[in-house]
């Protein structure tokens, strides 16, 4: 285990205060106070104490273990920043690093004020030297962690503490959305920076089912109130599952998720040893923080379907399910997991229900918003040659998608109606 290597700034030094000598004016008798009533005169106001000047720390950390190290401290602080999602939680980060991150690339930078942890961001070193964030493909939200108080000087901070210094340096911050604190680090970096639009996000107003529905047009909200009824009269049975069983309950959805597409191309990852195990450990340690919520379906008592719900104050997260094929056959399952997921976030008050990225058919038909993630990258004043290649990829990759998006989208839809 390396140690922190923190990097101290001396408090400002106060300009040296000048002798009474200097300072004091001619002496002059001081003329009487208003005597108060009873012949008393009113004391002088005390002069208030100069507010201390608070010590700021960074340090960057390098072992392998340091997010676990830092698990308390670290999930304190995303409770005290308000657009931290549960995918920048110590359970995911520390997680996702057991099961993809490459020993001795970890890079964990801290900001202290007086002591106390006030900003971080854990981030992956490239062989190349560029800094991304934790999660990969996995993740739909990134983000840096900023204690809500001190927010804009903590993400100063943290701007002077990223090591982007040589040419062949950069950070690649995928998937943030507006409205993220990486954009108050963004605001922060002297350096040479670009922002671009990154993958589409849905989302929905988390209210009751019935109010769901009234937002469709006549036809569409017809089809779905049938497809609502049907849903009813199949007996259906939604289990919550106990927080000690989540763990288990994601060997469960995963071996539903293959038998749902094996029929069709499944997210590779998804079928993949390492990928099991992360959605186990990230899950059970956010089901325990309340930030996780799973649904067991039964049919006949039958477990036809398993459902993984993400909480955050700000949204409510649909983020992987399985489903088996016959239940596909005889009802509505977006209807069905829809219909959990927004009584969970009603009871929560969450306001919103996120449907993550992405443009599939059967989020489109319940009319969601959208918008857009953001693309965040940073590089050296000076000859940023790492950064201006990513720039350069990024912008011919976008330019392209038009030309693919159309033979695609076909495709996509000729995939969902196998």
């Amino acid at each position: 285990m390396s140690a922190p290597q923190p990097t101290r700034r001396p408090a400002p030094v106060p300009a040296p205060v000048p002798s009474e000598e200097a300072q004091a004016p001619p002496a002059r008798t001081p003329a009487p106070r208003n005597p108060a009533p009873g012949g008393t005169t009113d004391p002088a106001p005390a002069s208030a104490p100069a507010p201390a000047v608070p010590r700021w720390t960074t340090e960057l950390h390098r072992a392998d273990d340091t997010l676990t190290r830092l698990t308390e401290e670290w999930d304190a602080l995303a409770t005290r920043c308000r657009t931290a999602t549960p995918f920048q939680s110590a359970a995911w980060q520390a997680s996702w690093w057991a099961a993809y991150g490459r020993p001795g690339r970890l890079r964990v930078l801290l900001v202290r004020r007086d002591g106390a942890l006030v900003g971080a961001a854990a981030l992956a070193r490239g062989r190349t030297g560029t800094l991304t964030a934790l999660g990969g493909r996995l993740i739909d939200f990134t983000d840096v962690l900023l204690d809500d108080s001190c927010a804009a000087e903590a993400a100063a901070e943290l701007a002077r503490a990223l090591p982007l210094r040589r040419p062949w340096q950069a950070l690649d911050l995928r998937e943030v959305r507006p409205g993220a604190a990486a954009h108050q680090l963004y605001a922060h970096w002297h350096g040479r920076r670009h922002q671009l639009l990154d993958s589409v996000c849905q989302h929905l107003p988390a209210v009751p089912m019935e109010q769901l529905l009234a937002r469709l047009p006549g036809r569409t909200a017809q089809r779905s109130r049938a497809k609502q009824r049907k849903l009813l009269e199949a007996g259906v049975v939604a289990r919550r599952v106990p927080v000690a069983e989540v763990g288990a309950a994601m060997g469960e959805l995963l071996r539903l998720h293959t038998l749902q597409w094996e029929s069709r191309t499944v997210t590779a990852e998804h079928t993949r040893a390492r990928f099991a195990a992360h959605l186990r450990e990230s899950t059970a340690g956010l089901a325990r923080r309340g930030q996780a919520v799973v649904y067991r379906y039964y049919l006949d008592e039958e477990l036809m379907a398993v459902d993984l719900l993400l909480l955050c104050p700000a949204f409510a997260g649909l983020y992987l399910y399985g489903a088996h094929p016959r239940l596909r056959e005889r009802i509505d399952i977006a209807g069905l997991l829809f219909g959990t997921s927004l009584e969970e976030a009603v009871r929560a008050g969450i306001p919103e229900l996120s449907l993550m990225r992405g443009e599939e058919p059967y989020k489109e038909r319940w009319r969601p918003e959208r918008g857009r993630n953001h693309r965040l990258l940073f590089g050296p004043a000076h000859l940023a040659a790492a950064l201006s290649l990513r720039l350069l990829l990024a912008r011919t990759r976008a330019a392209a998608a038009p030309r693919l998006r159309g033979p695609a989208a076909r495709l996509r839809a000729l995939l969902n109606r196998g």
